[in-house]
């Protein structure tokens, strides 16, 4: 079987195009308070996670793009800032396990900072055209998890009301293509949609047929290839 996710892709981006509207919306509005501009890389040091379907997308256009000394000095970038994400991931489950309650455990890792290896020294990301959603509607008011998010650096007001972009629908959307591409694919894997890993580990993995759990087509019934 072909790694083919063309398909699966096209959907992905039309959720991407649904985002890029929605940012504009609030844009045309509520353009005094929207404060992204080239070289801010505020966005750039949030810790977040990609759904199984971006972070094949991620790293399909990684692969397209990055190839020799710079496709390995990307790597190396990746892998620190992997190790990073991890000792935080860590830290915070056995805070969990203390008793921490998750909602302390989120407000406090919404608060780290990590520069996403995708960022270069001219302080622009290398992958800008594809970035993921989560950099694309990063500026403007969110709704996750039914609390209100929003830029530090942005001229949005606490307590005021504005147009909000829910990213529960978005992200339940992302989970959806990502059931649908493990299914297709007949993976072992029966829970790999619902699969979260950093931007970093996304650019890392080698999504082969042994990592996505799909059969083994090749060999004959005798068991020899």
């Amino acid at each position: 079987m072909d790694l083919n996710f063309e398909e699966f892709f096209n959907e992905y981006e039309a959720v991407v195009a649904m985002a890029e509207n929605a940012f504009e919306k609030v844009r045309a509005s509520h353009s005094e308070c929207i404060k992204c501009k080239m070289h801010c890389a505020d966005c750039c040091h949030a810790l977040f996670d990609l759904t199984l379907i971006e972070a094949l997308y991620i790293n399909h256009k990684v692969k397209e793009r990055f190839d020799g000394d710079k496709k390995g000095r990307l790597e190396e970038k990746a892998n620190i800032t992997d190790r990073a994400v991890f000792k935080l991931k860590k830290k915070a489950y056995k805070e969990f396990e203390g008793g921490k309650s998750e909602d302390e455990i989120l407000k406090d890792m919404a608060t780290k900072r990590l520069r996403c290896p995708l960022l270069n020294e001219e302080e622009k990301c290398d992958l800008y055209e594809f970035r993921p959603i989560t950099c694309r509607l990063y500026g403007i008011p969110l709704s996750i998890g039914g609390a209100g998010h929003t830029c530090g650096v942005s001229g949005f007001q606490e307590g005021e009301k504005y147009p909000t972009v829910n990213m529960d629908i978005i992200q339940k959307k992302l989970y959806e293509i990502s059931d649908e591409l493990v299914k297709s694919i007949n993976s072992k894997h029966a829970k790999m949609s619902e699969m979260l890993v950093p931007v970093s580990m996304a650019i890392l993995n080698d999504y082969n047929k042994e990592y996505l759990g799909i059969p083994d087509t090749e060999k004959s019934t005798d068991g020899k290839k």
